[in-house]
């Protein structure tokens, strides 16, 4: 059986902890690797690489440290389509979605290209006679992350280039379930010339989530997963002095208006709800149809969802791929079972699917209900699977009401044909990503990524700017050249505009 490991000072090692965890191929069902479960002993050796390459690596010109990621930039390109199949392997997820994860992760590392011009400081001449100021944007330190198992590459790829640029060393703490593509990334960034130390990998679970907040010589860390773990990584992080970005769970709303172009919707549903199997913090998980818009929009979703092809996600044709543990099939299958106790109409049942050849496979259908409502549980919690519910509302101030007084805030999208409508959608709505006709509104790489309310902990959104502020510290800078005059002492707060 085939061990996975970790990456710590510039090279691969094995596991030391005697703990392993069993990595699937979700379509066939199969355990095809272990990976190691690291111990404090581990992470304590991946800070210590990190913190002996540090000094070095902040003290390299941002131009140099940008000839990295133009150099990794390169190799993700050549190397995409193994990145792909190694992140359907074991996520399950289909090829094109894989090749798609890749992307838009590059376009993370292509704005950190940027990091000579990111990092400039703002300077003012003569504040006072004789007197200049400035200010500066310097790293942290050693930083960790701790990414999910639905996008292996691109949520790392998120937070690694902007913290490198920045003059950071970083600690990945990949999924558990699908650990493989951070290994190739490590060897990518060592090709493209990375110092060794400067970027590390440790496999691992719980034990190792807690060794990372408890760890002194770990300056920040950003996660991406739960919400609950990520109130709790907030919490410990910033009890130890921690920086820490956390995003957490969403409930992604899809607002359908009576004067939308309903096919356009419909396939923004399809794609948004049932891509990736719904494994996506993004996924939207619930369409609100207004007003006249609910039957023809479930008259219209239900055919669809019924024709969703599915396959293993290595399948050119496939649509939809399994779900990515036995596990987390048993958890979304549940939820359908408990809508169904509690009310809500089943306009599809996906539950129990199984394909000839792939009969042990974590494979699910789409689900489709209808008469949802807001004390319903499948309403309120995160399923993080193909079940779409729809949810009747009379308007669309009570559309933006329900949407608001939900506890997650990640994205929200509105379809419509009045521009009046959407403008005052998106100044009211209380969600960190809109999407106008847009369904999955996730920001480019030079803007930002976060939500609101419970789907985020801390106060800076992930990449573009905002990752440059979460991975720097700020130094103001005022100086002053006498020329061998000498005033004496002053005991009033300095008034440097005199």
């Amino acid at each position: 059986m085939r061990e996975i490991g970790h990456f710590i000072g510039g090279k691969p090692v094995a596991g030391t902890s005697g703990k392993f965890g069993d990595i699937h191929n979700p379509a066939a069902g199969e355990v095809t690797a272990k990976v190691a479960l690291a111990n404090p002993a581990e992470v304590n050796a991946a800070v210590a690489a990190a913190s002996a390459a540090w000094p070095a690596w902040a003290a390299t010109p941002p131009l140099r440290r940008a000839r990295v990621m133009f150099k990794l930039q390169d190799l993700l390109n050549r190397d995409r389509k193994e990145m792909a199949a190694i992140i359907t392997e074991e996520h399950g997820k289909v090829l094109s979605d894989a090749d798609g994860e890749v992307q838009r992760g590059l376009e993370v590392v292509e704005f950190a290209c940027g990091i000579p011009h990111l990092l400039k400081g703002e300077f003012t001449d003569m504040v006072g006679t004789g007197i200049d100021a400035w200010s500066i944007r310097q790293p942290l330190g050693v930083v960790a992350g701790i990414t999910p198992f639905n996008f292996p590459l691109m949520v790392p790829l998120w937070m690694i280039p902007v913290a490198l640029a920045c003059g950071n060393c970083f600690i990945l703490k990949p999924s558990e379930k699908d650990p493989s593509v951070a290994l190739k990334l490590a060897a990518l960034l060592k090709e493209a010339g990375l110092p060794d130390g400067v970027f590390n990998v440790v496999q691992g679970a719980r034990e190792a989530v807690e060794a990372i907040i408890a760890h002194p010589g770990i300056a920040a860390i950003s996660f991406v997963g739960s919400t609950a773990i990520a109130e709790t990584i907030y919490k410990g992080g910033t009890s130890q002095g921690k920086r820490v970005q956390a995003l957490g769970g969403a409930k992604n709303h899809l607002v359908v208006m009576p004067d939308a172009d309903l096919d356009d919707a419909v396939d923004a549903l399809m794609g948004s709800a049932y891509g990736a199997a719904g494994e996506r913090c993004m996924a939207v998980s619930v369409a609100v149809a207004v007003g006249s818009a609910g039957d023809a929009l479930v008259s219209k979703l239900a055919p669809k969802v019924r024709a969703l092809k599915i396959a293993p996600g290595v399948d050119p044709e496939a649509e939809m791929g399994p779900l990515v543990t036995r596990e987390h099939l048993a958890k979304v299958s549940g939820y359908v079972d408990l809508g169904v106790r509690e009310g809500a109409s089943l306009v599809v049942d996906g539950r129990g699917l199984k394909l000839q050849g792939y009969e042990n496979g974590f494979f699910m259908g789409g689900c489709l209900f209808d008469n949802v409502t807001t004390d319903m549980r499948i309403y309120k919690e995160e399923i993080f699977g193909p079940v779409l519910s729809v949810v009747r509302a009379p308007d669309i101030a009570t559309a933006t009401r329900m949407i608001n007084e939900h506890e997650y805030g990640n994205g929200v999208a509105l379809f419509t044909n009045d521009g009046g409508t959407a403008r005052d959608f998106t100044a009211q709505i209380q969600i960190g990503m809109v999407g106008i006709n847009v369904p999955i509104p996730v920001p480019m790489s030079f803007h930002s990524f976060g939500g609101w309310k419970h789907s985020l902990f801390g106060d800076h959104h992930v990449y573009g700017m905002e990752g440059v502020r979460f991975y720097t510290k700020y130094k103001a800078v005022t100086q002053r050249w006498t020329g061998g005059a000498k005033k004496g002492p002053e005991f009033v707060m300095p008034v440097l505009g005199r």
